[in-house]
């Protein structure tokens, strides 16, 4: 039982995979909905 073995949390770590036995943690991506888009503002005119 060592990196040999995939089934431990070192073997995984070995081998460069995710699983039950560690946890992948997943990035947190916010999608902008359409109402969520800023309204483009209207500029003063320079004198």
């Amino acid at each position: 039982m060592g990196k040999g073995d995939i089934k431990t949390r070192r073997g995984k770590i070995f081998k460069g995979t995710f699983g039950v036995s560690r946890p992948h943690k997943v990035k947190v991506v916010q999608v902008e909905t359409p109402t969520a888009k800023k309204k483009p503002t209207k500029k003063k005119a320079a004198k």
